[in-house]
């Protein structure tokens, strides 16, 4: 019996026939989500690579150029720097996953597995569900490894652990949202390679015209409404509450001074719609 022929029967076997609605569609989002955990834990690359990229850039801007850039109020210094820095890394770690998640749906499509599970009595939507429970884990994991990280090179939680707590499932959130675009943009493209581009191309003017290594502040007059209407400049300025990382002076923007609202607002404004559009989408490809 060929590979994808036993994995199809496990995933049938998996699903019965008799499961109906939301209890359905959660029991077969958890099959498809097992068998994307199973993968990332046979090709360790995947979970290597990913975190190699957070873990450079805290180590760059900590040491290298956190010296020379100045939070207002504070003297230069990287230390005052790691401190504002952090709640940047760690909401663009969670952003940056987009591209796993477009290149790992482009690659299903691209391989036939989808045409097999549409073969299978399960819930079409489960596919993706399952898909996007598997990188949420995954970014779980990178989220906590570069927090130990940041912990070595300086970042501290001030605002005890609960807090801390909450801050991290904002970002865990937001990741979540973010990964459903991921979803559409794989099931748009042909490719994977392409998918990878598409889903990191749009994420670096998003995160970079944000608050997330500068404040809002020392940008033109006409870019700070953009910025701090960023969903991903409220989820920064959110954790930096959370974590009791705030450097330099209170901004009274009211999307900052409301940070947490907002942050969960965008990120269940953006997983509503693109939840929507990637299962439209996918029943058009398969349908």
């Amino acid at each position: 019996m060929s590979t994808s022929t036993a994995t199809e029967h496990a995933i049938g076997a998996a699903v019965p026939r008799q499961r109906h609605g939301i209890s359905a569609m959660a029991h077969d989002s958890w099959v498809v989500a097992k068998r994307n955990l199973r993968r990332m834990t046979r090709i360790p690359e995947i979970v290597v690579f990913g975190l190699m990229q957070p873990v450079m850039f805290v180590l760059l801007f900590s040491f290298v150029m956190g010296g020379a850039i100045q939070i207002p109020g504070t003297q230069a210094s990287s230390s005052a720097y790691t401190q504002f820095l952090m709640a940047g890394i760690f909401a663009q770690t969670v952003t940056f996953a987009v591209a796993g998640a477009s290149a790992g749906v482009a690659e299903d499509m691209t391989k036939g597995l989808v045409d097999r599970f549409r073969s299978l009595p399960m819930t079409r939507s489960a596919v993706l569900v399952g898909r996007t429970v598997a990188d949420l884990v995954q970014t779980a994991f990178t989220l906590l490894v570069l927090a130990m990280v940041a912990l070595l090179v300086g970042w501290r939680i001030h605002e005890g652990v609960l807090k801390a707590l909450g801050a991290f499932a904002l970002l865990l959130l937001l990741g979540y949202a973010f990964s459903w675009i991921g979803a559409l943009i794989g099931l748009s493209v042909r490719s994977p390679e392409a998918a990878t581009s598409a889903g990191l191309i749009w994420l670096f003017p998003l995160t970079f015209i944000s608050n997330a290594f500068v404040p809002i502040s020392s940008m033109p007059g006409w870019l700070q409404p953009i910025a701090y209407w960023n969903p991903f400049s409220a989820t920064v300025q959110a954790c930096r509450d959370l974590f009791g990382n705030q450097v330099g002076p209170v901004d009274h923007a009211w999307p900052m001074q409301h940070a947490s609202l907002v942050s969960v607002g965008w990120s269940l404004i953006i997983m509503a719609v693109f939840s929507w559009l990637s299962v439209r989408k996918y029943r058009s490809a398969v349908g």
